[in-house]
């Protein structure tokens, strides 16, 4: 009997994922331990600033890592029951676009420009369903309409440069859902949007949700978006998760000091404040990462002198609450340490 015959299972479950980057010839991780799950209907957040392994993560659960240069090192991911760090390209090629679907940051890079808006969602339509040109056609013109655009019959006929970025990005989202996905990944969807177009996407991704029954993972830097959206957050850094919990917990309690920081730096409506709170320094590269203790360290307001040396391990400092960080270390286990 199938794991997700009982109500709680997860969808998605990720272990001890590690995806390395080959540089000089050496591998080095830029997802870096990460463990979390996906329940059916649920929609998790992951949040972090630029280079801290979001978008990584989700290419490796979609077996999209390039090749030769980004590989799976150690871990697992399985989708309902099923390794997909185990399966070929022909099988992943089943699995994608039918039981998994991506929204890519940037329609325009993931739209081809020589085919029509029709042409691609077909394309998608005819790789996983017995269906007819007619029938596609027709399916194209309904799936442009779910998600909002006007027109679809004429709009399915036309090239991605004669839309706007928020109508290219309706179609990808129309690409994403053509077959009904379980499990939609939606990678920065509102990234280069104004405010208002942003809103309207955020808006169509959770009526679809609702609708579909579908779980999302919902990669961003925008704390307001996940404020919005998500029912459990995730907080990454340098390629590791920081902080774990549902979305109430991480706005009203929030841990790490990373998060706290994150936090600072969104404006506040409500207050005067002449500038806005900034975090110091950048994420590491690669090849610049330190080997030993927390990694947040160097930037961290908080830091103590041995954080440089002990690496925390993520754990639960209150109930459905993970933290990665010493300041909580009766609470977590610690590496490099006698207890």
């Amino acid at each position: 009997m199938s794991r997700l015959s009982h109500k709680n299972a997860p969808l998605l479950e990720v272990k001890n994922l590690e995806t390395a980057f080959s540089i000089d010839g050496e591998f080095h991780n830029a997802v870096d331990g990460v463990s979390f799950s996906v329940k059916p209907k649920q929609i998790v957040g992951i949040v972090g600033e630029s280079g801290c392994g979001k978008s990584v993560m989700s290419l490796s659960i979609m077996q999209l890592l390039p090749r030769g240069v980004g590989e799976i090192r150690s871990g697992s991911i399985v989708f309902e029951d099923v390794h997909l760090d185990r399966m070929s390209d022909k099988e992943m090629n089943k699995i994608r676009g039918r039981e998994i679907s991506m929204i890519f940051q940037e329609p325009m890079t993931s739209l081809n420009p020589v085919f029509t808006i029709g042409y691609q969602i077909e394309e998608v339509l005819f790789n996983h369903m017995k269906i007819s040109k007619n029938e596609a056609r027709l399916k194209s013109i309904a799936l442009l309409k779910s998600v909002g655009i006007s027109r679809p019959e004429k709009l399915v006929d036309e090239y991605p440069h004669q839309l706007s970025g928020g109508m290219r990005q309706r179609v990808m989202i129309a690409m994403a859902i053509a077959c009904q996905p379980k499990l939609l990944i939606a990678d920065e969807p509102t990234t280069a949007l104004d405010v208002t177009v942003q809103a309207q996407i955020l808006d169509l991704l959770k009526s679809i949700q609702e609708v579909n029954d579908m779980s999302i993972i919902l990669i961003t830097h925008d704390l307001g978006v996940i404020a919005e959206m998500c029912d459990e957050v995730i907080v990454m850094y340098a390629g590791k998760i920081v902080e774990r919990t549902d979305v109430e917990s991480l706005f009203y309690n929030p841990k790490h000091p990373y998060t706290e920081l994150l936090m600072g730096a969104i404006p506040k409506m409500d207050e005067e404040a002449e500038v806005l709170s900034s975090i110091k320094g950048i994420v590491p590269s690669l090849k610049n990462m330190p080997q030993t203790g927390c990694k947040f360290a160097a930037r961290c307001p908080k830091a103590l002198p041995e954080c440089s040396a002990i690496t925390p391990l993520l754990g639960e400092v209150e109930k459905g609450h993970d933290v990665a960080c010493i300041l909580y270390e009766t609470s977590l286990p610690r590496e490099g340490v006698n207890a």
